[in-house]
C-alpha cells in the first residue's frame, strides 16, 4: 500500500478531483456537504490518507483519529450510506491513477485498510447516537 500511495502523491490534485467527481456521481447528495474550496478539500483528503497509510503498522494511533474524524463528519451531514460510496470512489480513483500497478494484491490491501477505517468510524458514529 505504501508504495502504491507514493505513486499517487505526485498526482494528488488530479486524483482528488477524480475521487470527488466519482463520489458525487455515486452519491449526489454528498455534493452539498462540501462548502469549502474543493482543491483544499482534496489536499485534506490526501493528508488524511497519508496519515493512515503511514500508520498502518500502528493501528492504535489511527483509531482515535478515525473516531474523531467520524464524529466531525456527522456534524457535516455524512450518513452511514456514504461510507460505501466513498470506498467505491476511492478504489475506482486508485485503479485509474495507478493503472497496472493497482493489481489484485494492491486492491485487496487498500480495501482491507478502508474497511478497517470505515468500520472504526461507523462504530464511533453508532456509539454517539
Amino acid at each position: 500500500m505504501q508504495d502504491s500511495f507514493a505513486s499517487v502523491v505526485p498526482i494528488t490534485d488530479v486524483a482528488a478531483a477524480e475521487f470527488y467527481r466519482r463520489l458525487f456521481e455515486l452519491a449526489p447528495d454528498t455534493r452539498g456537504l462540501f462548502t469549502t474550496d474543493m482543491a483544499e478539500q482534496g489536499r485534506k483528503l490526501f493528508l488524511t490518507l497519508a496519515t493512515v497509510v503511514d500508520a498502518l503498522d500502528r493501528l492504535d494511533t489511527i483509531v482515535p483519529v478515525a473516531r474523531e474524524l467520524a464524529i466531525r463528519h456527522v456534524a457535516y451531514g455524512a450518513r452511514e450510506r456514504h461510507y460505501a460510496a466513498v470506498g467505491t470512489a476511492l478504489m475506482e480513483t486508485l485503479r485509474l491513477g495507478l493503472g497496472k500497478a493497482f493489481d489484485r494484491d494492491t486492491e485487496q490491501a487498500w480495501l482491507a485498510a478502508y474497511t478497517i477505517l470505515s468500520d472504526t468510524m461507523l462504530t464511533a458514529v453508532r456509539e454517539r447516537a
